[in-house]
């Protein structure tokens, strides 16, 4: 994708021989491919226009009219105001053919090589756009991130400084200002200086910003900029474990595809797949399955029911649906997605579609006929492979459910024995199997060895930047076993450290970040700190009653934890408080709740008598002893 941009981007130059440097931005090229840009299908004519339009080969002419510092090396501007002496014309042309050599070089040696020539000729600030150009050809061949982000920065200094001495408020340098940064950005994520990249990124982001209410630009210009700003984004905060943030930028991207591309665009559709991706991947299927059944649509009209796009659409959409639980659905278009994957000869893709296929028919019941699916895929794998490894987990699944614990634990070992071997290869694949693994131990009442697995996953994803997320739901995993095991004093750490990471990459409001502070409380509450238990009880209830509503069932316990902390201090009011509404809330639920609302009312009862209780105590205490017959007739012989 990075050598479509580039070529784009010197094909453009050879049909207009005479313009200065061309601008493009990397990103937005990206999205398609070369050939879709210079075939004009139905489909991306209004795409090929806009994409075009944005590169405005005389956008640069227009730099030396307003630049203090002209970045062209044209001979209409050397020679202005200069004695045409032979010397000088000798320069001009001397400049010129040098420019001419670096504009025309195709291979990178050979624009290295032309622009060490022209270094010894040419002033430091008429190379700006050289430099972002060079910068733009090594990001395209993606070998030398500290060249790139050298020659970026070499630019950024020329153009900056240009930027901002000028006297226009909106400087029509701005533009290639904020590509120079989206290039450093780019630059420092693929040299994982993740917060050097956001601070690249988000200047590019206010620049931009600022120039769309600019009428020297129009949006054919910005948009494709400002696309390719948000994608860079969504990749950093994503990489950085902010998931939630980085869908934002990801969206956006999509917004700005759809006022760029046709309606019914192919590559629009892949845009809505790639949200649905994101959705995903942080198991938001709800909000997924709008933007996977909107690509599905795009990709049907435009391609067909046996493309294999529409096949990639299925498996996805397959994927929602298990995810919501809607597993004959699911089953269904995982079915339609293999029949498609056959007929392209897509083996690869179709043995995952039928591992997919296999736990579906797990969520439904239907071990037996998961079993001899998944016998007939392993015959596909090699021995070694990882997707033998994930067959055996599978296999290991249906065997659980029947109860067949030696032969589940078997094909355990066989496949972390496979896992043990990838996991300096594949550490996140491997860390996620251990994961799925752990849980299958956990179920047979293997604690021990469900602890250890996580903590295996633990190390491998901790050297992840981009798993942080997953970090701190392995942290909560591991805490709650250890809580539920009875090492309470060990479990704390856990979920303390998965509070924080899961605040920080799904926000402070996300339902899981509640679930660690219930937990969290509860270690508190058994450590006998009950202060800070009904401290962190009152943030699940905060989090729950936004993230699910406070009529939830999670919510109405959040609510009892509270109770249970301040009676555990002895505030009984407050305990009491708490508790009433517990009742309340179960009493909303109707009969479907009688049980609970039944045992909610008797712990309403206890505290009310451990509160008059508690009174009576402190009245006696308050109030003076009365005296007996005896002390005071000792009392009346001492005062004779």
């Amino acid at each position: 994708m990075r050598r479509a941009a580039f070529e784009l981007f010197t094909n453009l130059r050879k049909c207009h021989p005479t313009a200065p440097f061309s601008l493009i931005s990397r990103d937005f090229a990206n999205t398609t491919s070369y050939h879709s840009l210079t075939h004009t299908s139905k489909a991306h004519l209004k795409y090929c226009s806009k994409t075009r339009s944005l590169l405005c080969l005389d956008l640069l002419n227009e730099f030396r009219v307003i630049a203090s510092h002209n970045f062209s090396t044209s001979v209409d501007r050397l020679s202005q105001n200069v004695p045409q002496v032979p010397s000088r014309q000798r320069k001009i042309k001397e400049k010129s053919e040098l420019e001419e050599a670096f504009e025309s070089a195709e291979s990178l040696d050979d624009m290295l090589k032309a622009f060490k020539d022209m270094e010894s000729c040419f002033d430091e600030t008429e190379l700006g756009l050289a430099c972002l150009k060079l910068g733009l050809k090594l990001d395209q061949e993606g070998e030398d991130p500290e060249k790139t982000f050298s020659f970026a920065q070499r630019a950024l200094r020329i153009l900056d400084d240009d930027d901002t001495n000028t006297s226009s408020s909106s400087s029509k340098l701005s533009l290639p200002l904020a590509m120079t940064l989206q290039l450093l950005g780019s630059a420092c994520f693929h040299l994982k200086r993740f917060s050097d990249s956001l601070s690249y990124l988000n200047r590019a982001n206010r620049v931009l910003s600022k120039l769309e209410g600019d009428s020297s630009y129009g949006s054919d210009h910005i948009m494709p900029i400002l696309h390719a700003v948000q994608f860079e984004l969504f990749n950093v905060k994503t990489a950085m474990g902010r998931r939630e943030e980085a869908l934002i930028h990801l969206r956006k991207a999509l917004e700005i595809k759809e006022k760029t591309l046709e309606e019914d665009s192919r590559e629009l559709g892949k845009a809505n797949r790639d949200v649905a991706e994101a959705y995903v991947a942080i198991l938001n299927f709800k909000e997924a399955l709008p933007f996977c059944l909107k690509a599905l649509e795009i990709h049907k009209k435009e391609l067909g029911q046996n493309s294999v796009e529409v096949a990639y659409d299925r498996r996805l959409l397959g994927i929602i649906y298990t995810g919501l639980e809607e597993h004959e659905k699911a089953l269904e278009q995982n079915q339609l997605s293999q029949r498609v994957l056959k007929k392209w000869g897509r083996s690869s893709d179709l043995l995952r579609a039928e591992i997919d296929a296999a736990n579906m028919q797990i969520a439904l019941g239907r071990y037996e006929a998961a079993i001899c699916t998944l016998k007939g895929v392993v015959q596909q794998t090699e021995k070694e492979s990882e997707d033998r490894a994930m067959i055996f987990i599978s296999m290991a699944k249906a065997l659980c459910n029947q109860d067949k614990f030696s032969d589940a634990k078997r094909c355990l070992e066989i496949s972390c024995g496979i896992l043990d071997k990838k996991e300096r290869s594949y550490p996140q694949i491997v860390a996620e199997a251990f994961m799925e693994i752990s849980m299958l131990y956990e179920s047979m009442n293997e604690f021990v060895t469900a602890i250890s697995l996580l903590k295996r996953s633990l190390s491998m994803l901790e050297k992840l930047p981009q798993e942080q997320h997953s970090v701190g739901s392995v942290s909560a995993r591991i805490g709650w076993l250890l809580l539920l095991t009875g090492n309470v004093e060990q479990a704390v750490p856990f979920l303390e450290d998965a509070a924080e990471r899961l605040k920080e990459s799904f926000g402070s409001k996300h339902y899981g970040v509640g679930s660690v502070y219930n937990n969290l409380g509860a270690a508190y509450l058994e450590l006998n700190r009950p202060q800070s238990a009904a401290q962190v009880f009152a943030y699940a209830k905060d989090i729950m009653d936004v993230s699910l509503g406070p009529h939830h069932a999670d919510s109405i316990e959040a609510c009892h934890n509270i109770s249970k902390a301040y009676a555990a201090m002895g505030s009984y009011p407050l305990a009491i408080n708490f508790q009433e509404k517990v009742v309340e809330g179960w009493e909303g639920h109707g009969p479907s709740a009688r049980d609970e609302y039944a045992e909610a009312v008797q712990v309403l009862e206890e505290l009310k008598d451990k509160a008059s209780g508690s009174v009576y105590e402190s009245l006696m205490k308050a109030l003076p002893l009365p005296l007996s017959d005896e002390t005071s007739t000792a009392k009346d012989l001492e005062l004779q």
